[in-house]
């Protein structure tokens, strides 16, 4: 089966497949951000095409149902917008700013239930495994191209996309070749928009890498990943790697006996040990924090900002929106940036917030559930552990047109049905790849 050739064998199956090993031409040019919400919207509109067409007639395996957990996520998503909208109404921002935030909003937080939905329609998740390795063997054969030119002290070459006229997330638009300098660090982006978006890509990347069925290419798009992790110099995702790798481990395994156990047998080292713990603890804290003392002083501003404006400002709806550019104290970056929680209460107050917390939370629930019996739900829990984890450090909503291919087979997973024990191998057997 490793050896049969993997080719798309439909119209959303050729567009995913070409748009991600053409992911580099697409950055070059700078059009991501804008091919991106291209694709959610073309593919949105041929689903409910086919969900307006279809008939009882219809085959099986090309009928479309949408899952409950799409459905949360498409919820959430519009509970935002309506948030946006009376912060907006609430700060006086006028009816015009109203509809650019609205289109701002599609571009952002509409991809992470777009996407998702999109995972609905015939699309195998082999083809998105194949290509994502493709892509990371792409990044990996760059990687050793930028090493080497930061090793001959090549100056860095970077340019802006005349594409930026399209607005949306200005840093999607500058095109840098070789590396960037970070307090004097070099660090690689790639096609990220900057260094430590390519740590989140390549989190999830990894993931996919691993479902991949022929050996050649599952290694080389997991060294791949690995190498996006490490050139991203992003603290958290060099941590984020092995800790989603032991929670994984720990969740696929809780209801076995022997784990309980082994569970109370650390939990009472644990407590015996708490006084060493703590402090080992707090000195990887102080060393994590240290590693980059200037990005986390202006996160932990940012950070204290943002909670005091919302809570003090508008606490229910929020602001409606982010400056887009903040106190010189956090180096002009935007109040309610770099954590995603912090942003959304700035910008939409407990209301979005409350969303967005029960969208990851019935995720969770619904995969952890599926992933005991079904791979394809336990790829999508790893994923969405990914994306958790990076809420504490990235505003995810403005990553979701780099990270669309984890969100389609987000997707894919949610469409997954549980499947008892003793009907999983009848149900491999007539599961489509």
């Amino acid at each position: 089966m490793s050896r049969i050739s993997i080719k798309p064998q439909n119209l959303p199956e050729s567009l995913v497949w070409y748009y991600i090993i053409g992911t580099y031409p697409i950055y070059l040019i700078g059009a991501q951000y804008v091919c991106a919400t291209l694709l959610a919207s073309f593919l949105t509109f041929y689903l409910l095409r086919k969900c307006w067409t279809q008939t009882e007639e219809t085959l099986l395996t090309e009928k479309i149902t949408i899952s409950s957990s799409a459905w949360v996520w498409i919820i959430a998503m519009l509970i935002i917008e309506v948030a946006l909208i009376v912060g907006h109404l609430n700060f006086d921002l006028g009816i015009g700013q109203i509809f650019k935030s609205s289109f701002m909003w599609y571009r952002n937080w509409g991809l992470l239930a777009l996407f998702p939905l999109i995972g609905h329609l015939n699309i195998r998740s082999k083809i998105i495994y194949r290509a994502v390795c493709i892509l990371c063997l792409q990044s990996l054969i760059i990687i050793i191209i930028c090493s080497l030119a930061h090793f001959l002290k090549l100056p860095n070459f970077s340019y802006v996309s005349p594409l930026k006229v399209f607005g949306g997330v200005s840093d999607s638009y500058s095109i840098y070749l070789f590396y960037v300098l970070d307090e004097y660090q070099p660090r690689l982006q790639l096609f990220a928009p900057w260094a430590p978006a390519l740590g989140l890509i390549g989190n999830i990347y990894f993931c996919l890498a691993q479902q991949e069925l022929n050996k050649k290419w599952r290694y080389l798009g997991m060294v791949g990943a690995v190498a996006m992790i490490f050139g991203s110099v992003s603290r958290l995702a060099i941590v984020c790697l092995p800790l989603v790798l032991l929670l994984m481990w720990i969740l696929m395994n809780i209801v076995r006996p022997w784990v309980h156990l082994l569970t109370g047998f650390v939990s009472t080292l644990m407590g015996i040990f708490s006084s060493t713990l703590i402090s080992t603890l707090e000195n990887f804290n102080d060393r994590f924090t240290k590693a980059r003392s200037g990005s986390s002083e202006v996160r932990a501003r940012l950070g204290r900002m943002a909670r005091e404006s919302w809570w003090n400002e508008a606490p229910i709806w929020g602001h409606g929106r982010m400056e887009a550019k903040g106190p010189a104290v956090v180096a002009y970056k935007p109040i309610g940036s770099h954590h995603a929680w912090f942003g959304i209460l700035y910008s939409h107050g407990l209301v979005g917030c409350i969303a967005l917390a029960v969208a990851f939370l019935w995720s969770f629930i619904d995969l952890l559930i599926k992933a005991q019996t079904n791979e394809q739900a336990k790829v999508g829990l790893n994923i969405l552990l990914v994306m958790f984890f990076f809420t504490f450090a990235e505003n995810i909503e403005t990553l979701a047109y780099i990270c669309w291919p984890g969100l389609l087979i987000l997707g894919i997973a949610f469409r997954k049905e549980f499947v008892f024990k003793e009907d999983q191998e009848t149900f491999i057997k007539h599961e489509p790849c």
